[in-house]
């Protein structure tokens, strides 16, 4: 090259002295990867709970089956999930936040705040209108499957019984709308809060508070309450809005000084 043509054009040493180098793109395993660690700190799934099976993830996120079983591989090597062979087997969850849960939120959550704030909103106004309608339409039957699942909530002892009495009962009162739109729609309005896993976040320090919540809920719709149905609804679903926002809190308090990479 001409004197001219090297003007300008720094040397790969050069470049390294100014803190530049190679961009790193994220792979769609990292994606995967991220975004299950960000489901287990909002607490989609929670500790001791297994995961879906690797087609059914795979389904749900839009990708390979290969790419989430690669991801899960990663996040056994971290520490968060173990894997159990036979029969029952499957990937259990370990721990809901380890040392690369903060760096994932960051990457996920953080720069979808106003998004997200916009969609925890909508959420919690749409299931006041769902409770509403459940309570105008609740049958006999309804009624005896809300109390029942009412009872498998406060029977509960560990964190998995309490996420799976938690998503069924929400589900009944879905199903006491009679209208399967409503259900389909709170599903896919939930999947876009939760990055593509239509998950109910759950969170045991509340359980109490959760309780007693949805013990009023239950006794409004069963009662035809309608007011009074959605705006406890519209209150308990906030909970969920919390949590999103303490999720990416720890994110911005615990997220180290540097780049940040996922697990490899």
């Amino acid at each position: 090259m001409t004197p001219e043509a090297t003007a300008g054009v720094e040397s790969p040493g050069a470049r390294g002295t100014r803190g530049l180098g190679p961009l790193r793109v994220p792979t769609a395993v990292d994606e995967v990867v991220d975004r299950l660690l960000t489901a287990l700190a909002l607490g989609e799934y929670v500790p001791g709970e297994r995961l879906p099976a690797e087609r059914e993830m795979a389904r749900l996120l839009g990708v390979s089956r290969n790419t989430v079983h690669v991801a899960l591989g990663r996040l056994r090597a971290a520490g968060v999930i173990e894997i159990r062979l036979g029969r029952v087997g499957g990937s259990f969850v370990r721990t809901s936040w380890n040392q690369i849960s903060a760096e994932a939120v960051g990457r996920t959550l953080v720069p979808r705040r106003s998004e997200l704030e916009q969609l925890c909103d909508l959420r919690c106004r749409y299931e006041e209108m769902v409770a509403r309608t459940a309570a105008e339409r609740r049958t006999a039957r309804h009624i005896r499957e809300l109390r029942a699942l009412l009872g498998a909530f406060a029977d509960a002892t560990t964190p998995e019984q309490e996420h799976r009495a938690d998503t069924a009962l929400h589900d009944a009162v879905l199903g006491a709308t009679r209208n399967p739109q409503m259900l389909q729609f709170s599903h896919e309005l939930l999947a876009r809060v939760a990055l593509g896993l239509p998950i109910e976040p759950y969170d045991r320090s509340v359980f109490a508070r959760a309780l007693t919540e949805h013990t009023a809920l239950v006794e409004a719709i069963v009662e035809g309450r309608v007011d009074e149905s959605g705006a406890i609804a519209r209150n308990h679903f906030s909970m969920s809005t919390r949590k999103v926002r303490a999720v990416m809190s720890r994110s911005m308090q615990d997220r180290p000084a540097g780049p940040a990479s996922a697990p490899k």
